[in-house]
């Protein structure tokens, strides 16, 4: 008998491959471990991995910093398919796997907002659990890809040392980023952190300038 799969099943599983993408390639940005094959993955190697028709929840997994293993992230592709927005206690229930997975900060990845309740419990024991939001639609395109948007790097705490020391400025005597700035998000910046801009110029040939996340 031949599975009759539905036009809006097909609908979610193009977006969910493409949001998994841009994901993948946040996470490599970011300095955690992804392999290329990951990135790289066909829509087709995507059905074969996950099926035709899955679960969002089948999509969840972790990942370690290159430079520190017992630096996780864990995503979480949320289930809110009832119609009603994600509440305090299913935030509660995500932060307890991130508690069990021995990570610290997550993405939860939602088709829609999270209610008021959520939102302030998402923002309850910051830094020591950090919870990201984002919406399918906002990683359907990886931002940094645009051909408007400049090169983007988050310096590392000895990098912005450096910075600091060789022009004898104060941290926020630079210009400023806000960390809802759509590059902050997709970076995982929090105040203090310094991203190095490369542009390029018809004069100097590269224009490079620095923002610091408030």
């Amino acid at each position: 008998m031949t599975e009759v799969v539905q036009p809006e099943v097909f609908r979610q599983r193009d977006l969910l491959f493409r949001v998994r993408r841009t994901v993948m390639e946040l996470l490599k940005d970011r300095g955690y471990v992804v392999p290329d094959s990951e990135i790289e993955m066909t829509k087709e190697q995507f059905i074969e991995k996950y099926g035709k028709i899955f679960k969002r929840e089948d999509l969840d997994f972790s990942r370690s910093k290159h430079n520190d293993p017992s630096d996780k992230i864990c995503v979480f592709f949320v289930d809110d398919k009832d119609g009603k927005k994600i509440g305090k206690k299913r935030v509660e229930e995500y932060k307890d796997r991130m508690k069990q997975a021995g990570a610290s900060r997550s993405i939860m990845i939602l088709s829609r907002a999270p209610s008021p309740m959520a939102k302030k419990e998402m923002e309850l024991h910051k830094p020591a659990i950090h919870v990201e939001v984002f919406l399918d639609q906002e990683l359907m395109f990886n931002i940094t890809k645009h051909f408007l948007v400049p090169k983007h790097q988050v310096l590392s705490a000895d990098e912005v040392k450096i910075l600091v020391c060789r022009y004898h400025l104060k941290l926020l005597q630079l210009p400023r980023i806000q960390v809802n700035d759509p590059v902050a998000r997709y970076f995982g910046l929090v105040p203090g952190q310094v991203l190095r801009i490369s542009r390029s110029s018809e004069t100097a040939g590269k224009y490079v300038s620095y923002r610091v996340a408030v």
